[in-house]
């Protein structure tokens, strides 16, 4: 009885142990997401830079490109994607990460080991926000093409004002 009483108590303080030396968010979720980005057209560059402007990624859409969560102790990652193709105006998208729910789940299971240190250290305190980018490129307009500009009337050069004429209320 004595043997099988320390059995339970040594099983019982490796749990209360476990418990205080895990994380919540590292063990449910993860540090490492991937984001799908995807364009019309097809084939579009994309340029993946972190928040210091450093390149991350470089390739082609579509893709499948792996994230880091985190960019140091307790700070998120931020990343921008600029989508471009030839004849088109590019796209920038800012990738967002936010606070992972699983985080708090240290306040009950993984203790203030993994609330200050664990989950924060590894970037799984944070969860991506926007799994997948699907961007459609405008199409700029060609050299040569008529192209319709709307100025605000204190914008049109004084010359140019002279040969204005008012439409009638029917035309407006």
């Amino acid at each position: 009885m004595i043997k099988f009483l320390k059995s339970v108590r040594m099983l019982l303080g490796l749990l209360i142990c476990a418990m205080l030396l895990s994380s919540c968010a590292s063990i449910v979720s993860k540090s490492i997401y991937p984001i799908s980005i995807h364009s019309t057209p097809d084939q579009a560059n994309i340029l993946i830079t972190d928040g210091i402007g450093q390149t991350i990624f470089q390739g082609k859409t579509p893709a499948i490109v792996p994230l880091s969560a985190g960019a140091g102790f307790f700070r998120r990652a931020q990343y921008q994607v600029t989508i471009s193709h030839e004849g088109y105006k590019d796209r920038v998208v800012p990738v967002i990460f936010g606070i992972d729910p699983w985080y708090f789940g240290n306040i009950a299971i993984g203790g203030i080991i993994g609330m200050l240190i664990v989950d924060p250290a590894t970037g799984a305190m944070w969860a991506l926000e926007t799994p997948y980018i699907n961007e459609t490129l405008t199409k700029l307009p060609e050299s040569g093409e008529p192209q319709v500009k709307i100025l605000h009337i204190d914008d049109v050069p004084s010359h140019l004002r002279a040969s204005m004429k008012e439409l009638p209320k029917a035309q407006r």
